[in-house]
């Protein structure tokens, strides 16, 4: 029966088959790994379902080639499909972040090989190096049926099934109706034929899954000659060719960086090594192993609703689940890695997991140890920028944490919010820029611990701003009049600083304070009695301003803090919600507040001196929409009307 490719899997098998990988070699990787994965699901089923427990549990990979007609089989004895499964697993990509992706795809998709693996749609790799991909499987457990799936990497795909007594059936031994599992064989096309030779499989096999924990079995023809170089006979060999361990249960004396990168690789689908991995053997009233992999660049689906955990749950080396976001907390949902417990019950259900306190543990003790290795990393960079002349090793450890700061910096702040346990130690891990020129210019970031260290001696708070873009930020006004004082601020660009830093509220004893806030003035000093006299001086203007704006302001004020060249400015009630967090609001389909800006203007700007002894309502209106306008312009806030604002502007510049 003939069926169509969802329209995104289409886009993607043209990508991946015209420009995207650039590295062909990895699609044995991705299938390779994929029959693990079968494997592991059944190995998990055999011990903790009724329904599993009386299959014979074989586990193994074979994979055999036909150098004549170009073809390479790779075979499992894994969990196998139905019907149903090859369409949701091979026909269609079931997540809600698809389309963003795939346009992310498009768009880098010649200059980015990374992007595939982040993604987990391994299978499809198979086109780079087939003309043709049939798959043979049977469902352990399931109906019997022997189920063939079809298709050319084009628009579509065929199921039928298959009989019992057929030669298909026979030659993957599916004519023992015991037998479950399935065969991937990938039809090779001209430039891919090198991968039906024993050599070259085996080399990838050695590269890329070695470290694999199920056999893998490669069966090969080996000939025999005389001495002069005559065939003679030739024999069918299979010869194991994995090492077939669990790695993470190894002692770390025996392994090398490469075995962890390699490993990552296959284990994390990705073809890049990873940016840090942590190892732990934990002993004592509780036996675990957890190894925990950085990936260089932030997983694509990091921001969706329906982010895949990168996590996989052991039992004593038996799979058990990796799809519970709880093994972490969310805002460490970029790490991937293995949790194996020796205490755990191999038959241990999704809803005991959720309220294990041997994994409570586990989890507690996982996350200290990652906000160690992150704190490290970037104590590591910190001390390697203040030597003159830096080291390979200390140029490395750089660009390392310039490398994590640009990918999660922003997932570690929800941390500050989210995780009240270990905010302090989070405290000291997340970055900012700031008007300091440690934290100006690409990748140079500052921490709240290096802001306390240069403030001034009786500066009691800590400032920041916070919006949408860096540059409009740091040219706000405020910003200016702060810096001016000798201040420091931190300038806050992420979507989510507006939620995060109030919740967070103190660094140690320093309250963080945001200086578009109303209030936040008193800090900067001056002549209490001076500021008050002019205020009074200044207030039939001020009066007038907030006539002509109406509700449109909940406050005209006489600013303390503006100077020069800016006439004013925009700043929020202390109670009320950011610009920020009212955009974010909108974006999740929540309507959000209407926000009453309290509007700052500086009482010695020339344009000011305009409406002082006039009595013009039309002038007085032009120049104070002008005024508000383009203070919430400043603001990176939007304008509601601005058919109307240019209207005012331009009867100003007529005047």
């Amino acid at each position: 029966m003939k069926h169509e490719f969802q329209t995104e899997v289409n886009q993607l098998l043209k990508l991946i088959i015209h420009s995207l990988y650039s590295n062909k070699d990895i699609f044995l990787r991705e299938i390779v790994s994929n029959a693990s994965d079968a494997l592991d699901k059944l190995k998990y089923l055999s011990v903790s379902d009724d329904a599993f427990k009386s299959i014979k549990f074989d586990p193994r990979i074979d994979i055999s080639f036909d150098e004549k007609d170009s073809v390479l089989t790779v075979q499992d004895s894994g969990i196998g499909m139905n019907e149903e499964d090859l369409t949701n697993n091979l026909g269609t990509i079931a997540r809600s972040g698809t389309k963003a992706f795939m346009e992310q795809l498009t768009a880098e998709a010649s200059k980015d090989s990374a992007l595939i693996g982040q993604f987990g749609v391994g299978f499809y790799s198979a086109f780079m190096a087939a003309k043709k991909i049939d798959v043979y499987t049977r469902k352990a457990a399931g109906d019997g049926k022997i189920m063939h799936w079809s298709s050319d990497g084009t628009n579509s795909y065929e199921i039928d099934e298959i009989a019992v007594d057929s030669a298909v059936a026979k030659k993957y031994g599916f004519d023992d109706v015991n037998k479950s599992g399935s065969a991937i064989e990938m039809h090779l096309n001209d430039d891919s034929k090198e991968f039906a030779s024993r050599w070259k499989l085996e080399e990838l096999i050695k590269k890329y899954s070695d470290h694999i924990a199920f056999p893998i079995f490669l069966h090969y023809e080996q000939k025999k000659y005389d001495d002069k170089g005559n065939e003679t006979s030739s024999e069918n060999k299979v010869d194991q060719i994995n090492s077939a361990s669990a790695l993470w249960k190894k002692s770390k004396s025996e392994l090398k960086d490469k075995d962890y990168n390699e490993f990552y690789k296959t284990f994390g689908h990705d073809s890049q090594d990873p940016l840090h991995y942590v190892h732990t053997h934990a002993e004592g009233t509780q036996e675990y192993t957890t190894l925990f992999f950085i990936p260089q660049t932030a997983p694509f689906d990091m921001y969706q609703a329906d982010y895949k955990s990168g996590v996989k749950l052991y039992v004593k080396r038996v799979f058990i689940t990796d799809d519970d976001r709880e093994l972490l907390p969310s805002y460490l949902r970029f790490v991937r890695g293995i949790i194996d417990s020796e205490d755990l019950p191999l038959n241990v259900s999704r809803e005991i997991l959720q309220q294990n306190r041997i994994l409570d543990n586990i989890r507690s003790a996982s996350v200290k140890k990652l906000l160690s290795e992150f704190k490290k990393m970037g104590e590591a960079a910190d001390k390697a920028r203040k030597s003159e002349k830096p080291s390979d090793d200390e140029k490395a450890a750089i660009e390392k944490w310039n490398k994590f700061v640009k990918n999660f910096n922003r997932p570690m702040k929800e941390g500050l919010y989210s995780d009240y346990a270990n905010r302090d130690e989070i405290a000291e891990i997340v970055r900012f820029k700031s008007t300091d020129a440690a934290g100006t210019g690409e990748n140079n970031y500052t921490s709240f611990a290096d802001y306390v260290g240069r403030m001034k001696p009786e500066q009691k708070a800590i400032y920041y701003i916070s919006g949408s873009d860096e540059k409009n930020l740091r040219a706000n006004p405020l910003l200016k009049a702060y810096v001016a004082k000798g201040f420091e601020v931190l300038v806050m660009d992420d979507d989510i600083d507006d939620i995060v830093i109030p919740g967070f509220g103190k660094y140690k004893e320093f309250e963080l304070k945001a200086v578009n806030r109303s209030g936040s003035d008193e800090d900067l000093g001056g002549d209490k009695d001076e500021a008050k006299k002019k205020e009074k001086a200044f207030k039939p203007v001020v009066e007038k301003i907030k006539k002509a704006l109406g509700d449109k302001v909940k406050e005209v004020k006489l600013s303390k803090t503006l100077s020069g060249e800016n006439p004013s400015c925009i700043v929020v009630d202390e109670n009320d919600p950011s610009y920020q967090m009212i955009q974010m609001m909108k974006a999740m389909g929540q309507p959000g507040p209407d926000l009453k800006p309290i509007l700052e203007v500086n009482g010695d700007h020339p344009i000011l001196a305009k409406i002082k002894d006039s009595e013009d309502e039309a002038l007085i209106k032009d120049v104070s929409e002008v005024l508000f306008n383009q203070a919430l312009l400043i603001a990176g806030a939007e304008i509601k009307e601005p058919a109307e604002f240019v209207k005012h502007l331009n009867n100003l510049l007529s005047k």
